[in-house]
């Protein structure tokens, strides 16, 4: 199939608003001359960064908190919103230091990551973080979030673990394994 321009956008109404996000209505129309309204997402900000924090032993840091949308605990890892005015690799250091209670001397941004594009514009930002330390910031969480450590060559029993269900959390520890066997070197 050939690659088209995208469609016109013809409008685009605001449904709904919340401190998260906005719902819209888009009215497009495509060059065949189909129209058509389409709902979607827009988060509020600068969009989210998500950490793979990686011990020197090896392991990765995940994080078990309640997760509203599944009503259960969910692992995961460590994640937020990048605040106004903040850069991307700050806001992960302060994401680390307030949810797992470690900062990095040694931050990469991998690359920015879409959990929904056909209907959300949130961007998720995946960042490593090597060289942990301890150190601890306040957070926003209503309570303390447990860290729980898991090896990180053990990875594909980590990602069939019933409490890890999380999309991005488990591209980004795929995302993490293929950058390190490229850079020659790994944790596992």
């Amino acid at each position: 199939m050939p690659y088209h321009a995208p469609p016109k956008i013809c409008a685009v109404r605001s449904l709904a608003s919340t401190r998260l996000f906005a719902v819209e209505a888009v009215d497009l129309l495509y060059a065949n001359g189909v129209a058509v309204c389409f709902e979607r997402l827009r988060g509020q900000g600068a969009g989210a960064v998500l950490v793979v924090p990686i011990t020197a032993a090896g392991e990765v840091l995940l994080i078990r908190e309640y997760a509203c949308g599944t009503e259960r605990y969910e692992l995961g890892l460590p994640k937020g919103r990048i605040e106004t005015g903040e850069a991307v690799l700050e806001a992960a250091n302060r994401e680390l230091q307030e949810e797992a209670g470690f900062a990095a001397r040694r931050l990469t941004l991998l690359r920015s990551l879409t959990s929904a594009p056909a209907y959300s514009g949130q961007i998720t930002q995946i960042v490593l973080a090597e060289d942990l330390y301890p150190a601890r910031l306040p957070g926003d969480e209503p309570e303390p979030i447990e860290v729980v450590p898991r090896r990180f060559d053990a990875l594909e029993s980590l990602v069939f673990d019933e409490e890890l269900t999380e999309a991005r959390s488990i591209a980004a520890l795929f995302l993490v394994r293929a950058y390190c066997q490229q850079r020659g070197a790994g944790y596992e």
